[in-house]
């Protein structure tokens, strides 16, 4: 078992497979993605596939790949069956804004993945635009119809914003009451690109939690493998709502999860400012036992806790950088 000093134990990986995003998401990335001068290629498919049988040495089960927008690689289906022939993971998840899903599901769910996470900040299509800078709403609500209709997981995630879709709160609850999706609300999060839209946007999420009780939903049990939601289901519902608040208390105390760049650089908390890459253990194959080796002695210095709560946010720019 993979565990850190503070006892938990991790089974989960979010493997970035490119900082690349082709849309502009006001808290993420509103001037768009811009190619860094120093750029260098994200992991190829046989290093990502050294990776995460690495990674399985380790008794990581869970693998979500993850960007920028993973689905801008046009690899992106060999990716993931590759991932899903190593012995030992056992869930496969990306997550996408959705432009690409009515066309990728079928591939997707064919080369083994087993859930979606798609970003739907609005159901109304103009505000959708405003956030997202593309007016695809319709093209991403049919790719989530179509990944149903595959059998995949789906989770649709939507940052919370005050004063902006906060008032869409109880028509996304509706979504769930007959279609299976999980609806997840996202407390905005600070970064170092969106301090001052944070302090214009940011809204806590104890008003939906409130809301959800008084629905009648109840919370959800916990599994190993579990993100940060805390979900709630209701037994007349078809989906489940989903609550991810960092800001609140002792959210790090249930963290399983490790996260690696698309350039192969470790990071053990997503507002941490440790990158240690570990690229050069992917060039050639059976070096599992050395990548194994290698993230047992860097978990030794991942911190408790991260320091959002003293404005710290660590060397994330913006979420698109790690992969969120």
């Amino acid at each position: 078992m993979l565990a850190d000093r503070q006892g938990r134990s991790f089974k989960y990986l979010r493997l970035s497979v490119t900082d690349a995003c082709n849309f502009r998401c006001t808290y993420c990335l509103p001037n768009g993605y811009v190619r860094p001068l120093d750029h260098e290629a994200p992991l190829s498919v046989d290093e990502i596939s050294r990776l995460v049988r690495g990674f399985a040495r380790l008794g990581i089960e869970k693998v979500r790949l993850t960007g920028g927008e993973p689905t801008t690689r046009r690899d992106i289906v060999e990716i993931a069956r590759r991932v899903r022939a190593v012995d030992g993971v056992r869930t496969i998840a990306v997550s996408t804004n959705g432009y690409r899903l009515t066309e990728l599901a079928p591939e997707l769910a064919a080369a083994g993945v087993t859930q979606v996470n798609v970003s739907v900040d609005s159901l109304a299509p103009e505000r959708y635009r405003a956030i997202t800078g593309h007016d695809s709403l319709p093209a991403v609500l049919a790719g989530i119809d179509r990944a149903i209709a595959r059998g995949l997981v789906v989770k649709v995630n939507a940052v919370l914003l005050r004063d902006e879709n906060d008032a869409e709160i109880e028509r996304f609850i509706e979504w769930t009451k007959d279609s299976p999706v999980s609806v997840r609300f996202i407390e905005l999060m600070r970064t170092g690109d969106n301090e001052l839209f944070f302090l214009r946007r940011h809204s806590p999420l104890q008003v939906i939690e409130r809301r959800l009780q008084a629905l009648g939903y109840t919370p959800r049990a916990r599994q190993a493998t579990d993100g940060p939601a805390v979900t709630y289901a209701h037994a007349e519902r078809a989906g489940t709502i989903g609550l991810i608040a960092p800001y609140s208390k002792d959210f790090c105390v249930s963290c399983n999860r490790l996260r690696v760049t698309s350039r192969g650089a470790l990071r053990l908390c997503l507002f941490g400012d440790q990158n240690a890459s570990l690229r050069h253990l992917l060039q050639r194959d059976d070096d599992r036992e050395a990548i194994a080796t290698f993230v047992r002695a860097a978990l030794v210095e991942k911190a408790p806790s991260h320091r959002l709560h003293q404005g710290d946010v660590g060397n994330a720019r913006n979420l698109a950088q790690m992969g969120g």
